[in-house]
């Protein structure tokens, strides 16, 4: 029987697939198998199991990496001047250099056997995420050294000698290491870099020795104006045959030594106003041994692999992080100051158009930081998660986006106009650098996360198209054969788990037993279910074809990114203890992200190409069935968690209102506990009818509550004052030769 369906039912269909499928680049293929999937998978497959998602351990700091967060952390946050970095010096001080450097801020990915702090990716993520809080451009020069560089690469894939060599070096500072990768011509599509090097013999430190000569043009590279250590990826040419048959290896990862001859860094960018090192550097004949390449010469050709599994930690930690800090601290000071902004005699944080943004500022602090907590409990699991990583860099750094936009429109003209106090703007200019790099999200979204991703994360397909990819036909007959039917058993299971969980109101889908949460995990299994059908449906009707529709694959990112969120905000309600005082956020977040799935569903079947593949879509997920939007009365208790003390707010505003902050939000957490601590004095003033002045001579308000009025109108007074600045000091703000930014002493060089 297995043979007549083989070669009567299944050949005809490996036939045609084999025509239709467009076959596989080799940075498509390693793309594919770099890394690992997870929880995605199961979101994937239409049917969660709750208690794996539940099982993952939270996230949380050991001893010494807490003592690092309360210590060295919390110093160099108290070091730092954001205003000064950004306006005057456009450069962090000397004295931040030295202190990152010798407290190895620089070294936390680095394995302590190597002399880094061998931290964990939770432990990573916060430092970042605390840092960024206080000044993105002392965030973004601790993340690059700890996400996709030298230090990742070597640690991964470097030979046992770079690692003794090199490691060491960066993890205490004597190196400062940088990345390049984006050229003029390559962006997105790295296989379209011109950079190039040609393996030949050359002299290095007075030898004859086989190596590559390069040349390449980077731009927007991090820390390059002041790196010594630089990875550099190209095209590795070997036309004599010196490393092997092959005269294309591809695309290579190497160390290159910022001081070799016809090296050139140093010239700036400047991105969005935020004075990080960045800039281009370019190579004009630099000769390197062989022994350069990141693992050796056996991994020539082999970069692209290396940089598709090393993404992980710039994708899935230090970006999350940074948009972690960005939402927490506009959902944190949005809250503060509609609470003390009064107009008509009214706290505007009583307005229902100010708690529609408030609400939303609330849920995504909520659910940015739920993500990047499960994230970073499967990073320190040891996964390498491509999919998850991708995803959450784009969604994190969009909800990032959004609150800074809403917390902009509930400060109005306080966030606009610039100055010392203004804690807002600083962020809003540093967006589009988040939104940007490690893969610009609008690429991430339409071709990645659900183009590359639901193909790593479907339980048949990636056997299915590998394969047809085989060269040997029988082989590949026969493993399409067995994958091809199971996937077969598997849409007709989610079929049928799709359309019984639409039509009963996933009554009787799977959730944890008796949780007040239980319909929110099951309403989130039926969208799963609904998920995993359309999936496998435009598999089968679209094929290869996925490829060009970029449209619909983005919205199917954006539903598998709501999975994901959701997901994370329930398993962090759970590990949190179940909050009651949490859940009206949980819910207000889960009821937001099945209206948005349900949408986002509606227009993807309404654009499938086939419309008899549309209509049994429409039929079997009922994508308008009951998904609405949280309810007023729901949205103004979400607003009122950030705008009101209590343990919620405490929790979601976790670490903005100790030591280690700008000027302006120490200002504006003064203003808000003393207008909480004179709410009964104010009302019985309202009461009275009467002004404070006019209650002391009455003797109903004591010269001590007088002074605590007056107190809180100073207090309020310096958060609402905007800044402001005379010819001469306005002057001295623009960029002249006399001001112009300067660049750090660089650590020893590398000989």
């Amino acid at each position: 029987m297995s043979s007549f369906r083989k070669n009567r039912i299944t050949k005809p269909i490996f036939n045609w697939a084999k025509g239709a499928m467009p076959g596989l680049s080799q940075t498509e293929r390693e793309a594919l198998e770099a890394g690992e999937v997870w929880w995605d998978a199961e979101l994937m497959s239409g049917n969660p199991d709750w208690t794996k998602l539940l099982d993952v351990p939270a996230p949380a700091l050991g001893p010494e990496e807490q003592a690092f967060m309360d210590g060295p952390c919390l110093n160099l946050c108290q070091m730092l001047d954001d205003w000064t970095i950004n306006r005057t010096d456009g450069d962090l001080s000397p004295a931040v250099w030295e202190y990152m450097r010798t407290q190895r801020f620089f070294g936390m990915i680095i394995p302590r056997d190597y002399g880094g702090l061998g931290f964990s990716a939770f432990a990573h993520s916060e430092v970042v995420r605390r840092l960024s809080m206080v000044s993105i451009p002392a965030a973004v020069t601790v993340m690059v050294p700890n996400s996709l560089g030298p230090g990742e690469l070597l640690h991964l894939f470097g030979t046992d000698g770079q690692k003794d060599y090199w490691l060491p070096r960066l993890a205490d500072g004597r190196e400062l290491p940088a990345f390049g990768l984006t050229s003029d011509e390559a962006g997105s599509d790295a296989s379209a870099m011109l950079d190039h090097g040609v393996v030949c013999r050359g002299e290095w430190q007075g030898q004859d020795v086989l190596g590559i000569r390069l040349n390449w043009s980077k731009r927007y590279i991090t820390l390059a104006p002041v790196c010594t250590l630089l990875g550099l990826a190209f095209k590795l040419q070997d036309p004599d045959g010196l490393l092997g048959d092959n005269p294309e290896p591809g695309i290579t990862c190497a160390l290159v030594p910022t001081n070799l001859p016809g090296v050139d860094t140093g010239r700036r960018h400047i991105p969005a106003g935020t004075m990080f090192q960045n800039g281009p550097t370019t190579g004009n004949d630099v000769f390197i041994p062989v022994d350069n390449i990141i693992g050796g010469a056996d991994q020539a050709g082999k970069g692209w692999m290396m940089l598709m599994s090393a993404l992980a930690a710039g994708r899935g930690v230090s970006l999350p992080s940074l948009a972690c800090a960005g939402t927490t601290l506009a959902a944190h000071s949005s809250g503060a100051y509609a609470r003390i902004r009064e107009q008509f005699n009214l706290p505007i944080a009583k307005f229902g158009g100010i708690q529609e943004p408030l609400a939303r500022l609330a849920a995504n602090a909520y659910a940015v930081n739920a993500a990047r907590n499960l994230t970073c409990a499967g990073l320190d699991e040891g996964r390498a998660l491509s999919v998850i990583s991708a995803l959450m860099k784009y969604t994190a750094t969009d909800r990032m986006r959004a609150a800074i936009n809403d917390a902009m429109d509930i400060h109005a003209g306080k966030a606009v106009i610039d100055g010392p106090m203004n804690y807002l703007s600083a962020n809003y200019r540093a967006v589009p650098v988040g939104i940007t790099v490690e893969g610009a999200n609008i690429v991430t979204r339409s071709l990645m996360v659900f183009g590359q991703g639901a193909i790593r994360a479907h339980p048949h397909l990636l056997d299915e198209i590998l394969a047809l990819e085989d060269g040997q036909q029988d082989a590949g007959l026969a493993a399409f054969d067995t994958h091809f039917w199971r996937h077969v058993r598997h849409s007709i299971r989610t079929m049928a788990r799709s359309f019984g969980r639409a039509v009963t109101g996933a009554r009787f889908a799977p959730a944890p037993h008796g949780a007040r949460d239980a319909p929110l995990f099951r309403e989130l299994a039926r969208w799963s279910a609904a998920y995993a059908f359309t999936a496998d449906m435009a598999f089968l009707t679209i094929g290869g074809g996925l490829k060009r529709m970029e449209m619909l694959s983005g919205r199917m990112a954006d539903i598998l990114s709501e999975l994901y969120i959701t997901s994370a905000v329930l398993k962090r309600w759970q590990d949190e203890g179940r909050h009651a005082d949490d859940f009206d956020l949980v819910a207000y977040i889960a009821q937001s992200s099945f209206a948005r799935i349900s949408a986002l569903l509606d227009e993807t079947i309404a654009n499938f190409p086939s419309r008899g593949a549309a209509f049994l879509l429409r039929a079997i997920t009922l994508p308008r069935a009951v998904a609405r939007r949280p309810s007023d009365a729901l949205t103004a208790r979400c607003a009122a968690l950030i705008s009101e003390p209590g343990p919620a707010r405490d929790r979601l505003c976790a670490d903005v209102t100790g030591p280690g902050h700008s000027a302006g939000i120490i200002a504006l957490n003064d203003a808000f506990d003393k207008t909480i601590a004179a709410d009964p004095l104010r009302r019985r003033l309202r009461e009275l009818g009467m002004t404070a002045a006019q209650a002391l001579e009455a003797g109903l308000l004591t010269q001590a509550e007088k002074a605590q009025l007056d107190a809180l109108a100073q207090a309020v007074a310096k958060v609402i004052a905007v800044d402001d600045f005379t010819p001469a000091e306005f002057a001295a703000l623009l960029p002249t030769p006399d001001n112009a930014a300067r660049t750090p002493q660089q650590p020893e060089a590398a000989e």
